[in-house]
């Protein structure tokens, strides 16, 4: 018995141990510098997490001035993380889009908007059907323009919603490309059970709220 109350106790203190250093290095993501991308041949990239990444994808790739999206993971303090660690919860990463767009026909507070207008603005780790710290709402910035953008749009939102707002506001830091079976999934797997019955009427619940001007004319 004594030497089981032993054992009980060394395991405690190395999980709590570990259970802290989990914690700061997240704390550390979260107090960062944020890194300011360059523009690439005139285009911007922007940083989101609003649950499934295939349903994110598609709700950008609808926008105009978008000219790509490519799902991966952000927010975390793993190097590169994979689909099967981050949803372990374990990573600190969530799924993440990168947003590649043309800031001369899309701004940044566009963006936002589009972001708030896909999702359910006051559901915490997650949306929808999916569940987790891996489906947790960030919204990242790059500078302090963004990061008044964003903010000053979640305190209206709350202020609308008359609830607290779960996005979280994360200084960027890096994004992670994910799997290459992730990319486009939504476009090329479109009889999928959960494209057809979670990503799909996500994308039309936001077309059918979002300002049809801001629109392309296909998906």
């Amino acid at each position: 018995m004594k030497n089981y109350i032993i054992l009980l106790i060394i395991t405690l203190t190395f999980s709590c141990q570990n259970t802290a250093q989990t914690n700061k290095k997240q704390e550390a993501v979260i107090n960062a510098k944020p890194i300011e991308l360059p523009l690439e041949n005139g285009k911007a990239k922007a940083y989101f997490a609003s649950g499934c990444f295939w349903c994110v994808e598609a709700v950008y790739e609808s926008i105009k001035g978008v000219d790509e999206v490519i799902n991966g993971y952000s927010g975390g303090h793993t190097d590169n993380p994979t689909y099967a660690a981050s949803n372990t919860g374990s990573t600190g990463h969530a799924e993440a889009v990168e947003v590649i767009y043309d800031p001369k026909v899309v701004s940044f507070a566009t963006l936002v908007d589009a972001y708030f207008a896909s999702q359910n603005p006051t559901q915490v780790n997650g949306q929808g059907p999916d569940r987790g710290s891996q489906y947790r709402s960030i919204i990242f910035y790059q500078n302090d323009s963004q990061k008044k953008i964003i903010l000053e749009k979640k305190e209206a939102l709350a202020k609308k919603l008359d609830a607290k707002i779960a996005a979280e506001v994360y200084p960027f830091q890096k994004f992670w490309i994910g799997e290459d079976y992730h990319q486009n999934y939504e476009r090329l797997h479109p009889n999928n059970s959960y494209i057809r019955n979670v990503s799909i009427p996500r994308l039309k619940r936001f077309q059918a709220n979002f300002p049809k001007a801001l629109l392309k004319e296909k998906h």
